[in-house]
């Protein structure tokens, strides 16, 4: 396995972390009957629930490029360090984006959230030469 195909699986696993936080925190928040049902009407989550619902869509977003990244990179036998590194960095990226939503450590939310598209980025581009 390549290290962008093995950053790819814990990037995944982080997601699903990042699920299972969320349902937790939004359970307690609205209770189970609520979070159970078939949500006709949207549910609005604030506090730490909303924060890490925020946290969670938007490395759906990230995960999404991240993926495409890691395919290109690796289905076109490009991985080298740089890219290793890269897929690395948008790793500690996305853990370190949590707290930082969550606690809302302003502008560092947005510089960590650059790194990791940056990272992205680069990969791509580096799978063009």
């Amino acid at each position: 396995m390549t290290p962008e195909l093995l950053t790819l699986t814990l990037v995944a696993l982080l997601q699903i972390g990042q699920f299972c936080a969320y349902s937790l925190t939004s359970i307690q928040q609205v209770g189970v009957k609520k979070a159970a049902s078939p949500r006709d009407n949207p549910i609005n989550l604030t506090g730490t629930a909303g924060r890490l619902q925020r946290a969670m869509n938007n490395h759906f977003e990230g995960l999404i490029l991240f993926t495409i990244a890691v395919l290109v990179v690796t289905l076109s036998t490009q991985s080298t360090p740089f890219t290793a590194a890269c897929a690395y960095t948008y790793l500690i990226a996305r853990i370190a984006y949590i707290p930082a939503y969550v606690f809302g450590w302003a502008p560092w939310r947005s510089v960590i959230w650059a790194v990791g598209l940056i990272a992205t980025l680069l990969m791509l581009v580096a799978s063009l030469f």
